[in-house]
This record gives structure tokens, C-alpha cells and sequence, in this order.
């Protein structure tokens, strides 16, 4: 199967309203990312030193050192950085979500003491501070077990969520399989979505790059405070305009102990948490409290996925699309397809390409393996399933004598003229309409008869789709 695993379609046109509790018009998830003495250092049996997220320009690692000003940035975000942004969320009875690093938090009793203590989730970011992407697959699912049995060990509580940040191709799935209320290495959404995981369905709760603090630490980025809150209130008044209409979304918020527990950063983070909470229907959460909720109001649904399909299958599901032409079934199915194929819209636009594409022989074909309507198969009842259906919908089966005549005469002048039957989407029209579309067209050439007899099978394929698939 060639199949394309991107998924670049999501809700599409489809989004849900969120439903949040209350009615809120937005979901705002803070997260802390806490990360120091759980980084790169030869210290915790790493090649060298730390180079990420620091206020060190152009940093490097160091092969076989200590960086001791690197070290000391980190540190401050221990010593000092958490605890500015602990008296600021429990002032403000802020509930916050925690990326604790296993490593890290089993060096930081004190601090997981005090998230434990307001009552703020903490999460896993994995088992060390460290980059993911080259790691075989083994190792990193081993990884992966020992970053919760450490967190366990330290915190008490398996891990409800996991976000790594320097993942791998394989972290999403690995982290899936590994059963967490959500997980959220992706960036790819404004809601929570869910994927499948083996015999289960994992919630992916997407989060953020850009609503950042990590911007103070790369460039292009943020220089001060009031940059960073500036940005905040603008994707907080899109948002929240937004949930206005009834397509409420969420909008998290990623913190770094280091980086915003700066004073100067700190201001522009106040803020905004200021002018958010000046706000009505704001939901702040933890991502577990989303997580919950959107289990309750938008619960995975069981629906067929075509792409999944073995071509069996697809063509005995799809192959009577196009009437009586399996064979576009059959030739879409070895087409590059992905989740983005798994709508109407999306599967439609693979089989109107192998139509399209197909030589006029067999697009002949194709028209004319169209019924007449109100014909003879008709009249016999031989037509397929979905004909019958839609010239009856059409009320193409309770004509009177004198229309039955009428249809019988033009099928025949029509057929003679051009050399397939008269073609048109019924249910998007009433006899009256059939008829009178049928009485101008037959008068046009051929070659404009055959192209709009083509849009108009595309048309029919389009509303059968629609009737089975999202």
C-alpha cells in the first residue's frame, strides 16, 4: 500500500467546538518545562555539555567538559527561576502542568515538593534532557519505561502525559503505546485530537513553539518582556474571537525555569496572565483537566479509515462509486494516499484523478455505463442500489404515463445524437428540472456533451461519498 502517513488534513472544515466547561471561550494551558540536572552534562554520563535554550549566544557543546557558565544558567533556573514563577501561579491560584524531566526532578526534591503541593500536574519530558532523534528504537522505548519508573519513584505517581521536545521519527508512537491520558510531541493543531495506538486511541494534545519563552533563547526571538506578552495578547484575542463563534479552541503556553524566571521576561508573562483573567469564559487547566474533558465530550469515534483498506476491501466498498467501473477503485487504491483521503472530499479527489486521467475510451465507458433515466432498467428494476435510490429521490419512479413517454423519447434522440445516455446529478434536481435540462442539452455538440456528462458523473460520485463518509 503506498500510503503518505502525514496527517495534513486533521478536523478540516469539520472542527468541533471544544464545549468547554462553563461555556469558556478559550482553554489556556500553562506548562513548565522543568529541565535543570536533567541536561546534557558529563556529570549525568553525557559526551559534553549542554548548547539548547540558554541566554548563552551561539552556544556549543563542549566535548568532555564541564561549561561551568552553561551549568550555572541552569542552576539559576532551579535556585531561583522556579520559585519567582511558583509564588506568581499559587498567588493567582494558576493551575500548571509540569514537563519534569525524571532525572532532573529525582535532583530536585524540594521544588517537586512544592508542585505537589499546589496541586499542579507533572507530566514526563523524558528521562534526561537530550536529544531523541538518533536513538535506536530499542533504546529509546527503554528510555521511555525507565523516564516513568524513575518519575514514579520520585513524585509517587505514574506520569499522566508525556512531552519530550527533542524527540525522534518514533517518540509519538513509542509514547502512545506506553499508555498516558496524552501525550504532546506535536504542534499541529489548536485542539486535541486522537490517534490510533495498537488496540487503544491516545489523545494528543498539541502544544507550542512560538507562544514560547524558548523565543528569548533563539533568534529570530523575543529581547523583552513586553514583546513576549505583546504576542501572547494577540493569540489570545484571535482565540478568544474565535470561541465567540462556536469553534472554541486552547491555547497553551510553554515556560522554561530559566528563561522566564528572569525578572525582566517575568514582567511581560504577568502581564498577560493579568489581562487574560480580566476576561470572562477563560478556562485556565491543567493539560489532565483537558485531557478528561475532552474524553467525556469528544470520545474517539469508530469510523471507517478507506486508506486503511486492503485493495479487496476498497474496491468491494468503493468500486460502485463511479457506476459499474470498479476499475478506478481499483486504480486509486495504488495511488500515494493518506489520512487527508479518508473524507468525501479527499477520496472523491483520488478517484476523480483516475477518471480524469483515463483515455476517452474509457471515460466512454464510464458514461456509458450509466442507466437511462426512467428507462427500461428502471422500469425492470435493475439498476444499481444507489441509482434506484437517487432517481427515486428525484420521484423519477412515480411518473405519469405522458412523462414516462416524454423521458422515453428523449433517452432514444439523445442516445442516437451523442452515443451515451443523458447524464445528470437527480438529486440535486426535480423531474421539472431534469426535464428541462434535458430538452436544452440535447441540442449541444458532442464534444460539450461528453465534458459535462464527465462533471456530472464527478458530481454523482461526489454526493455518493458523501452519503458514507464525513
Amino acid at each position: 500500500m503506498n500510503r503518505y502517513p502525514r496527517n495534513m488534513i486533521g478536523y478540516g472544515p469539520r472542527a468541533p467546538d471544544a464545549g468547554w466547561p462553563g461555556g469558556a471561550r478559550i482553554a489556556i494551558s500553562v506548562v513548565l518545562n522543568y529541565e535543570e540536572g536533567g541536561e546534557n552534562n558529563i556529570l549525568h554520563g553525557d559526551a559534553g555539555s549542554e548548547a539548547f535554550l540558554s541566554d548563552i549566544a551561539g552556544a556549543s557543546p563542549w566535548p568532555g567538559q564541564r561549561h561551568w557558565n552553561m551549568e550555572s544558567l541552569y542552576d539559576y533556573g532551579a535556585r531561583a527561576g522556579f520559585w519567582r514563577l511558583h509564588r506568581l501561579f499559587t498567588a493567582q491560584s494558576l493551575p500548571v502542568t509540569v514537563y519534569g524531566v525524571a532525572s532532573a526532578l529525582a535532583r530536585s526534591p524540594e521544588q517537586v515538593a512544592a508542585m505537589q503541593a499546589a496541586g499542579w500536574e507533572i507530566a514526563s519530558h523524558g528521562l534526561k534532557w537530550v536529544e531523541h532523534r538518533d536513538m535506536a528504537e530499542a533504546e529509546e522505548r527503554a528510555q521511555i519505561a525507565e523516564a516513568i519508573r524513575l518519575h514514579t519513584e520520585v513524585t509517587g505517581a505514574r506520569p499522566t502525559g508525556w512531552y519530550t521536545g527533542r524527540c525522534s521519527v518514533n517518540t509519538v508512537r513509542l509514547t502512545a503505546e506506553a499508555g498516558f491520558d496524552w501525550i504532546s510531541d506535536a504542534y499541529d493543531d489548536d485542539l486535541p485530537y486522537w490517534i490510533p495506538a495498537g488496540e487503544r486511541d491516545q489523545l494528543v494534545i498539541p502544544y507550542t513553539l512560538e507562544a514560547n519563552d524558548m523565543r528569548y533563547a533563539t533568534a529570530p526571538g523575543y529581547i523583552e518582556g513586553e514583546q513576549f506578552f505583546t504576542y501572547l495578547k494577540d493569540t489570545f484575542d484571535t482565540l478568544y474571537a474565535e470561541g465567540a463563534e462556536g469553534q472554541a479552541k486552547m491555547f497553551s503556553i510553554g515556560l522554561h525555569c530559566r528563561l522566564i524566571g528572569r525578572p525582566g521576561k517575568l514582567a511581560g508573562l504577568k502581564r498577560f496572565l493579568d489581562y487574560a483573567r480580566g476576561h470572562e469564559g477563560v478556562w485556565f487547566a491543567r493539560r489532565l483537566d483537558i485531557a478528561r474533558h475532552w474524553a467525556r465530550a469528544h470520545p474517539p469515534e469508530l469510523t471507517e479509515r478507506p486508506t486503511a483498506l486492503g485493495k479487496a476491501a476498497f474496491v468491494a466498498a468503493y468500486g460502485g462509486i463511479f457506476e459499474h467501473s470498479a476499475w478506478i477503485a481499483e486504480r486509486a487504491w495504488a495511488l500515494e494516499l493518506g489520512p487527508a483521503h479518508d473524507s468525501a472530499a479527499g477520496l472523491h479527489n483520488a478517484l476523480a484523478r483516475v477518471f480524469r486521467s483515463a483515455s476517452r475510451d474509457e471515460r466512454l465507458g464510464v458514461l456509458r455505463a450509466h442507466p437511462d433515466l426512467a428507462g427500461k432498467l428502471a422500469q425492470a428494476r435493475r439498476l444499481t442500489e444507489d441509482s434506484t435510490r437517487e432517481q427515486a429521490g428525484a420521484g423519477l419512479d412515480a411518473l405519469t404515463d405522458a412523462e414516462r413517454a416524454k423521458f422515453t423519447e428523449l433517452n432514444a434522440a439523445y442516445m442516437a445524437k451523442h452515443g451515451f445516455p443523458f447524464i445528470i446529478a437527480v438529486k440535486d434536481n426535480t423531474k421539472a428540472s431534469i426535464l428541462r435540462a434535458f430538452t436544452l442539452r440535447i441540442d449541444n455538440d458532442t464534444e460539450t456533451e461528453f465534458a459535462t456528462a464527465c462533471a456530472q458523473v464527478e458530481r454523482i460520485a461526489m454526493l455518493r461519498l458523501k452519503a458514507i463518509l464525513p
